[in-house]
């Protein structure tokens, strides 16, 4: 549709049922008499396309109430979503050829074709692209003759032309590239590029990670203006003026708990017991001192909204000289803090809490493993001496833990065990191995006390009623918990207790009592998708998984702009700004930032999933052809995945099944196998790697028998 007709449809659009008589819409369109015949033809043109009705002078869209905007969400070669723009957007499947050309971002003018039924999405067409998007897309370079030209990785099957290369470059088939859009066409094809980076072999995982950080706007690099503020800051002396106006705790054996190779250390900890409780202090790196409000270093934290993590990389939400710096709570050095000093009772009762503006100085940088091996009795002497100044409060710190672990679990908290992957590269950034992530004693210690002090921050913003931000977790709908019903039963588990209005509790019920089962990492899944997405909100809205009434994110300020937002905010009610000054200046403030917080960390975790992905590629490139065991993790109507012990997961297509009619059962069953197979998820499985494709992140497996013993990557 050109932009003539285009200009026509959004006139009736605009217009309502009643549509206008073709004066007015001359008149709105300013067509002269020498333009009247063209009007008439592209009115002609369209009626005959079904887009308007068009008789005795007048015209109108048929059916308006058919039509909508909306939001390019997603798109791939065949297909693409989009998303509504009212106030309950609805998601709508577009079929590839009624995309007119439309990307990711893209505002368009769309007509409703089918409503959703059977699970299925509601269908539409876009008619029109209103509001063109430069967003970066991703690519491969392509050989079509003697010329190089793009292809796509999720617009089209065919390649673009090459307009222009932005930087100068030498460009070779296989190289990964990030471009964009010069000239549009009413088909992805028909579209002509710029390539704006190249970023070398697609078949390197690193390399397809940069591309896809530069194609989601995600920054790897801070603008020079915020990196000029960063280098005022002194990296390790702090002010003494500050230093003066704040609760010293220089003295107390206060110390940190982090992975081995953690650099930006924000949250460390101190703790005593006496005859009638525990005294608790969480102390967290004071970054709302140096990120001020509306400051380069403050906007570009905004923008980003959380750091960023996957395999070797780190993206952080503030330049180093933070992150690692001046705000890490580095051993042995002064560091601002803010302070949550806690008292608890025997029984894991918060009896009182305090929020204080301190200066502290780490006694060891504590590391979770060496921690883990004091516990459990299996350190050597050097680990000892690292830890003389505090080791005595370790076996203080593991008895709190254990008697606020059972609170949440008497709580009704489900304990989801989910399997995190650990990405090990080379000095190339090449992966070499994938892991599961593990976890001991210690990681139990810290989570349990930063969950105290983040409950002691919403409560005291609930009952001051002043604006913050909230860390929330929504109930599930009844329809996703009668579901998880049917799949449980599906699957030979004993559902009791799970139906519309279940509880947490009864969620922690099923995870407990199926522990031991062969499939409890599916089931773990299974509950973790039937729950609501965590987010933030200015409204105190409760933490379903947590079980918690008043929750909020007030431990990682280095890394969440979440945490810095109500840092921000405490900071002016513990400096004592009136009730009614505090409203005013955090209310909106509250808003944005908890929509942005959101915002940012989805993408971010999107982000690390995809590249994720990429190096799992990337690792099992080196292992095709080899057979291992693994589990059916899911099915679809194009196959079936399966993951391995090590975490990597990859897809048994139906093309490499036998012949069938394949059908989805309860979301957790394929059948329709000629020979009678049924897939279903948590089978043990026998899989080969049969290809790879780094660039796209897939795994291709085959089954080759069932069984419990086999090789596993090495």
């Amino acid at each position: 549709m050109n932009n003539f007709k285009i200009s026509i449809l959004m006139e009736l659009y605009g217009a309502g049922e009643k549509g206008l008589s073709i004066k007015q819409l001359s008149d709105r369109l300013g067509v002269n008499k020498k333009g009247a015949k063209k009007l008439e033809n592209a009115l002609t043109e369209m009626k005959a396309h079904g887009d308007i009705a068009y008789k005795k002078g007048s015209c109108w869209i048929r059916h308006p109430e058919f039509y909508f905007k909306a939001e390019v969400s997603r798109v791939s070669p065949k297909s693409g979503f989009i998303r509504s723009l009212d106030e309950a957007p609805t998601e709508y499947f577009v079929r590839g050829r009624d995309l007119m050309g439309a990307i990711p971002g893209d505002v368009v003018l769309a007509r409703k074709t089918a409503e959703a039924e059977d699970g299925r999405s509601a269908e539409a067409m876009v008619m029109a692209v209103l509001e063109m998007n430069d967003s970066l897309l991703t690519g491969v370079i392509v050989a079509e003759g003697n010329k190089l030209m793009v292809l796509p990785d999720k617009l089209c099957n065919e390649p673009l032309v090459i307009a222009k290369v932005s930087k100068p470059a030498v460009m070779h088939v296989g190289d990964k590239v990030v471009f964009s859009i010069k000239k549009r066409g009413e088909r992805h094809m028909d579209h002509t590029v710029n390539i704006v980076e190249v970023f070398g072999s697609c078949d390197s995982a690193k390399a397809g990670a940069d591309a896809y950080m530069l194609s989601n706007g995600l920054h790897t690099e801070f603008p020079d203006n915020v990196l000029l503020e960063a280098a005022k800051l002194d990296p390790d002396e702090i002010d003494g003026n500050e230093v003066l106006r704040r609760l010293d705790l220089r003295g107390e054996p206060i110390f940190t708990i982090d992975g081995a190779d953690t650099k930006d250390i924000d949250d460390a900890v101190s703790i005593a017991k006496t005859d009638r409780c525990y005294k608790l202090g969480v102390h967290i790196a004071d970054v709302s001192h140096y990120v001020t409000k509306g400051s380069a270093l403050d906007e570009e934290a905004f923008y980003r909204g959380t750091s960023i993590y996957y395999a070797d990389r780190v993206v952080p939400m503030l330049p180093r000289e933070l992150s690692n710096g001046i705000c890490s709570l580095n051993p042995q050095v002064d560091r601002l803090a803010f302070s949550c000093l806690m008292e608890v009772s025997f029984e894991g009762k918060l009896l009182s809490y305090r929020f204080e503006k301190s200066v502290i100085r780490s006694r060891v940088k504590g590391v979770y493993s060496e921690v883990n091996k004091i516990i459990d009795g299996t350190a050597d002497e050097e680990i000892k001496a690292k830890y003389a100044r505090v080791i005595d409060r370790i076996p203080i710190m593991q008895e709190l833990a254990e008697i606020l672990e059972r609170n949440r679990v008497n709580r009704g908290a489900p304990e989801i065990d989910t399997s995190e992957t650990k990405i090990i590269t080379d000095e190339n950034g090449v992966c070499i191995d994938v892991k599961p992530r593990t976890t001991g004693v210690a990681e139990g210690i810290i989570e349990e006390f930063m969950l105290m002090a983040n409950n002691a921050a919403a409560s005291l913003a609930m009952k001051e009623k002043i604006p913050f931000v909230y860390r929330v977790h929504e109930a599930p709908p009844a329809e996703k918990l009668t579901q998880l019903n049917e799949t449980l039963t599906a699957l030979g588990v004993n559902p009791e207790g799970i139906g519309e209005r279940s509880s947490a509790a009864d969620l922690a019920k099923i995870l407990r009592e199926n522990k031991d089962n062969d499939k409890a990492m599916v089931i773990n899944r299974i509950v973790l998708r039937t729950m609501m997405k965590a987010k933030y909100s200015e409204e105190p809205l409760g933490h379903y998984g947590l079980v918690m009434p008043e929750y909020a994110h007030f431990t990682s300020p280095i890394r969440r702009y979440a945490d810095l937002s109500i840092h921000r905010i405490l900071t002016d009610y513990v400096y004592a700004l009136n009730h009614e000054k505090l409203c005013k200046k955090y209310a909106a403030f509250a808003v944005s930032a908890a929509l942005q917080a959101s915002n940012t960390e989805l993408s971010a975790v999107r982000c690390e999933r995809e590249c994720e992905n990429l190096y799992m590629a990337e690792y099992m490139k080196n292992h095709v052809g080899e057979e291992f065991d693994g589990m059916i993790s899911g099915v679809s109507a194009g196959g079936v995945y399966v993951v391995l012990p090590n975490t990597v997961e990859g897809m048994v297509s139906v093309a490499a099944l036998p012949m069938g009619e394949y059908e989805v059962q309860h979301g957790v069953i394929l059948t329709g196998a000629s020979d009678g197979s049924v897939y279903t998820v948590g089978d043990k499985v026998r899989v080969k790697c049969v290809s790879v494709n780094v660039n796209g992140g897939f795994i291709d497996f085959e089954f080759v028998g069932k069984g419990s013993s086999g090789k596993q990557p090495e």
